[in-house]
């Protein structure tokens, strides 16, 4: 059922934008559904596609089944720290989208927590713990999470933002922001690893920067 509540959201960028960006000629991020006409995701995607608060322009969305072309604009993005969220409008309802519903309640330590996203595109799982709210200067107004699919702790990798964070009754608590990596040197390559076992993985936005906008459940 939850497969119906998110999608895979991806812009070609046209060759203006690409000029202003250097190699990138698309960004693919994740959203789910607030309503059939509103979507969820994380600023910084609709930031890099280069999405508008008054003109529409087309975005690639795919879910589980099928994919389709429609066009999007900014309403509103929230949230008052570096990390925000972006509620995008459909010109059109997206047919079948299940709607999530919010919970403003805090997360409490060593909650579970799951989460739908499409990195590269292509659906996956996670699940995991909240950990803590960010208290440190750069993750400030964050949820920071640890999350995995077994032992694959980049399940949410690129492509992943925007992703929705379920509590275990499947209401949304967060939103995902970006997965906390590091590098080191093996045989002459750099390889790109997460933290360590026990420790946070994701950075994610809490739903609250949404609380004047959605009711509560």
């Amino acid at each position: 059922m939850l497969t119906r509540s998110t999608v895979s959201i991806a812009r070609e960028l046209d060759e203006q934008e690409r000029g202003a960006e250097a190699g990138v000629v698309g960004i693919r991020g994740t959203g789910w559904f607030l309503s059939p006409r509103l979507i969820v995701t994380a600023a910084h995607v609709a930031e890099a596609m280069h999405l508008s608060l008054r003109d529409w322009k087309d975005v690639d969305l795919q879910d589980a089944n099928r994919g389709t072309a429609m066009a999007v604009r900014i309403q509103r993005v929230a949230g008052s720290h570096a990390e925000k969220i972006a509620l995008l409008e459909l010109k059109e309802a997206f047919s079948g989208a299940l709607v999530l519903q919010s919970r403003m309640d805090t997360l409490v330590a060593e909650e579970s927590v799951a989460s739908l996203a499409y990195p590269g595109g292509r659906l996956r799982f996670a699940a995991g713990r909240f950990v803590k709210y960010g208290d440190e200067a750069a993750f400030t107004g964050t949820a920071l999470l640890e999350m995995h699919d077994g032992n694959d702790r980049l399940v949410l990798d690129h492509g992943a933002s925007g992703a929705p964070v379920l509590d275990c009754d499947g209401r949304a608590v967060a939103v995902v922001s970006t997965i906390i990596t590091q590098t080191i040197n093996v045989l002459s390559r750099v390889v790109r690893v997460s933290t360590a076992w026990q420790t946070p993985n994701i950075v994610a936005i809490p739903i609250q920067a949404l609380k004047d906008f959605v009711r509560s459940d």
